[in-house]
């Protein structure tokens, strides 16, 4: 699969160094907004679902945090309802005790603009093209749970 270096817009936006920001990095590059507009939009978006979730992955996630950005990740949930306020849509591809079915491949993937969720991370593939910082494919055997397409 062919991987191209694409920082999502993050350097343009003046941010510097690296950061765990997977998501509005692919958010960016798949929908084509720009990553600052992105990046505090999630940011926002983290932060009211800490305060108002109950869950302990929310009180995990706010728990020594000092505000909350999309630098260091966001929550499945947040991106969830984030893409899906854009009106993309969720195809899972794995489930409960089914084992992987689909990997981080072009053959394996629908063409079109996708933001796909693999095993600890999340990156755009643009007609079967990995958009990403590094290549994240794992020569092909990484996992993917499923991926978001756009309306």
């Amino acid at each position: 699969m062919q991987v191209v270096f694409d920082d999502g817009g993050r350097a343009a936006a003046g941010f510097r160094g690296e950061a765990g920001d997977c998501v509005t990095r692919s958010i960016a590059i798949a929908t084509g907004l720009p990553y600052r507009q992105v990046y505090d939009e999630l940011g926002w978006s983290v932060g009211q679902w800490s305060q108002s979730n109950r869950s302990r992955q929310a009180r995990a996630w706010s728990a020594g945090r000092k505000g909350a950005t999309a630098r260091n990740g966001t929550p499945p949930d947040v991106t969830r309802l984030y893409l899906a306020d854009l009106g993309w849509t969720w195809t899972p591809t794995m489930r409960i005790g089914s084992g992987t079915t689909v990997h981080l491949r072009a053959n394996e993937l629908p063409g079109g603009r996708l933001v796909v969720r693999c095993s600890r991370h999340v990156t755009a593939v643009i007609d079967g093209v990995v958009y990403d910082t590094h290549d994240p494919t794992r020569r092909g055997t990484r996992a993917v749970y499923g991926y978001w397409s756009a309306p």
